[in-house]
């Protein structure tokens, strides 16, 4: 009986779980426009980004990347729940949008380095990744989109602003990862571009029409307070 009950404890105090049935359903998504999506696309990519050079010690701060999306998901997950639901909120609706771009404008770029100038380990796991991950469906750049979600749910969660430490490490790996795609011919400078403008215009949907609608109640409340 305390297992039961210990199991309802948990399944009621984590219900916001349920978010995270999004994942496969984008997973299958994903993998399948990578297995079709191969030749016959539109290339996305500038003179500006034949001038950026490749440099692979990037490869760190976009590996990163995934250790730094799960960390902040998880934190948000046990320590706040309305942030965790805008977080997920921002960051799956525009992975949902990159999904659909992707598949009625099969998109591309033709960057990648074919001879590399050095050899080191960091070339080896950079050949690893190219393997692993297409050059196909790039725009908008989800590695910079997912890592601007994040900077802006630390920036709005009032807990985390009061460790300045925290905050400026995560602007920081965040620059880090979204100069890793350029630097590193995983995206064209045109990817990036649109992951901001995504980034931006959902922030807006999600933070600061939601901070217009709830500041009446507690505008109405405070004078209440403050006579007492």
């Amino acid at each position: 009986m305390k297992a039961k009950r210990k199991l309802a404890y948990l399944a009621k105090k984590y219900r916001h779980a349920w978010v995270f049935l999004y994942v496969p359903v984008y997973m299958i998504w994903f993998l399948w426009l990578e297995q079709h999506v191969t030749s016959q696309y539109h290339v996305i990519q500038t003179e500006f980004d034949e001038r950026i050079p490749f440099i692979e010690y990037f490869i760190i701060p976009y590996l990163l990347w995934f250790a730094f999306i799960c960390v902040a998901f998880l934190y948000f997950f046990f320590t706040d729940v309305p942030g965790f639901y805008r977080l997920a909120q921002i960051m799956f609706t525009g992975m949902t949008i990159f999904l659909v771009i992707s598949t009625i404008f099969p998109n591309g770029q033709n960057l990648r380095p074919v001879v590399f100038e050095r050899d080191n380990i960091f070339v080896n796991m950079v050949r690893i990744l190219y393997r692993a991950d297409t050059s196909t469906n790039v725009f908008p750049s989800l590695h910079v989109f997912n890592s601007l979600c994040v900077c802006i749910a630390v920036n709005k969660s009032e807990a985390l602003q009061k460790h300045q430490v925290i905050s400026f490490f995560t602007y920081v790996l965040a620059a880090l990862i979204i100069l890793a795609t350029v630097f590193l011919k995983q995206h064209s400078v045109v990817d990036v571009i649109g992951a901001f403008c995504m980034a931006y215009v959902l922030y807006l949907f999600v933070y600061v029409m939601e901070r217009k609608r709830v500041p009446g109640t507690v505008r109405m409340k405070r004078p209440l307070l403050q006579n007492k």
